[in-house]
């Protein structure tokens, strides 16, 4: 039996962000990784698929629009499969990347399945470890099709993003049947490689999460793109054949079929809670199958504690990497600052990006707050004219009272960028009279979100 101060089972963003921060506070810490390090954001999530939406820009851009710019770009050919390797290119280095960290914090790195035993202990094959001070338990989540109504992943025409990220071509047509960050990133990148998409979504709106308005913005550009967007759609069954899906679909009412080259599910992700041990060392789950956590991510379990997408919500790759560094300063006897979970930026990487923090508009109404909304179109911000990016805007949700930010919501070519100020605004309480005090440079996108505030007091100045 090998033994360590902490043992990590899972090794993504969460886990080996939890190892490296448990090492650097002396503890000796092992993680159990059945995969590559980097988990499904470094190798099959987050980095290749941001990698893919690059290309998709450049796609677009070359395309469409560099003779704006004064560039005739002549015959442009687009190879799928040229994107695809270096999608892999980029998601093999943060691989190894997470190794080398391994390395340098002296971290020890065990390979296979790790299934919980009680009293803090990890079976690995045929080998148990034991944690003297604590197990953290960082599995994450994997694809899933709707076997009910006949969309089960197949790997060839009813496929998961997985499968997506390793096509060497794209199809003539997909339906991608989510419409949330994952299905509208993977309908901009085949779009703009050539394939006709239709992104089909049961609620009412694609991207349901994020304000209304970051919706209509995005279904707009995708509909002057040629995709089809259907929001408020329910598909009632699928036949599956061997070079094609067709897809019975009930919009508004009546019934309608689509027929495809594949199916790309984007329908949400399975909780890998299952044959890791959670009974045999007495970790339950909650009524939404996550695992049963307190404020501090202990589960039931003495001594275990759980971090990421099986915690619960939002399941995003930052907040488990935040849980991660929580957990380890638990463990090490520190009182870590508190996890906002109110606080942690959404965004989808599409173009142009759509990044939020706190409440939505409807949120606000719902919970029968009094706000005031200060809005800034990109269509009058120098910077985004210059680059013919002026889809887009900054909204501000304040409080009418007190000025506290209560949300802020952005869509723009680097909304994933602009959308920290806010959040680090929001954190350290600050107003929007706040903001508008900090000097923004001229001319960048960030003025947008000074103006943004300065609308919410009634005196934006370029508005």
């Amino acid at each position: 039996m090998a033994n360590f101060d902490v043992i990590v089972v899972g090794g993504g963003p969460g886990g080996y962000v939890c190892a490296i921060r448990a090492a650097q506070l002396g503890l000796n810490t092992a993680v159990v990784e059945r995969d590559k390090l980097g988990g499904v954001c470094v190798n099959v999530g987050c980095i290749p698929s941001k990698a893919l939406l690059h290309s998709a820009y450049v796609a677009n851009l070359v395309r469409h629009d560099a003779k704006d710019f004064g560039v005739e770009p002549g015959t442009v050919t687009l190879n799928f499969g040229t994107a695809i390797k270096h999608s892999r290119r980029v998601s093999e280095q943060n691989s190894k990347g997470v190794e080398f960290l391994m390395k340098k914090h002296k971290v020890t790195v065990i390979k296979g399945e790790g299934v919980l035993a009680a009293g803090r202990k990890v079976k690995v094959g045929n080998e148990t470890h034991a944690a003297a001070k604590a197990v953290v338990l960082a599995t994450g989540t994997r694809v899933k099709g709707i076997p009910q109504i006949g969309l089960e992943i197949n790997q060839t025409t009813v496929i998961s993003s997985d499968e997506a990220l390793f096509l060497e071509t794209v199809p003539k047509t997909l339906a991608i049947v989510g419409a949330g960050a994952v299905g509208t990133e993977f309908a901009d990148i085949f779009s703009a490689f050539g394939t006709k998409v239709t992104l089909i979504e049961v609620l009412p709106r694609m991207l349901p999460i994020e304000d209304a308005e970051s919706s209509a913005t995005i279904a707009r550009v995708f509909k002057k793109r040629g995709i089809d967007v259907l929001a408020g759609v329910k598909v009632k069954a699928a036949t599956v054949g061997k070079n094609g899906v067709i897809l019975e679909l009930e919009v508004g009412g009546n019934a309608q079929k689509l027929e495809v080259e594949k199916v790309l599910m984007a329908a949400g992700r399975a909780l890998n809670t299952q044959n890791v041990g959670l009974e045999a060392a007495g970790v339950t789950l909650d009524e939404r199958g996550f695992v049963k956590v307190d404020q501090h991510l202990r589960t039931t379990a003495e001594g275990v504690y759980c971090i990421g997408d099986i915690a619960g919500p939002p399941m995003l790759a930052h907040k488990g990497s935040r849980e991660g560094v929580h957990v380890a300063e638990v463990i090490a006897g520190q009182k870590p600052h508190p996890i906002r979970y109110d606080n942690i930026p959404s965004v989808t990487y599409c173009h142009p990006e759509v990044a939020s923090i706190g409440l939505t508009e409807d949120q606000c109404k719902e919970q029968k707050l009094e706000y005031v909304v200060g809005r800034f179109n990109l269509s009058a911000n120098g910077r985004a004219r210059a680059a013919n990016e002026t889809e887009g805007f900054v909204k501000i949700i304040r409080d009418q009272k007190y000025g506290e930010i209560l949300g802020a919501h952005i869509v723009a070519s680097h909304a994933s960028e602009m959308i920290h100020e806010l959040a680090v605004a929001r954190e350290n309480e600050y107003t929007v009279e706040e903001i508008e005090l900090a000097v923004h440079a001229h001319p960048t996108l960030s003025e947008a979100v000074a103006e943004a505030a300065l609308d919410a007091m009634g005196r934006v100045i370029h508005g």
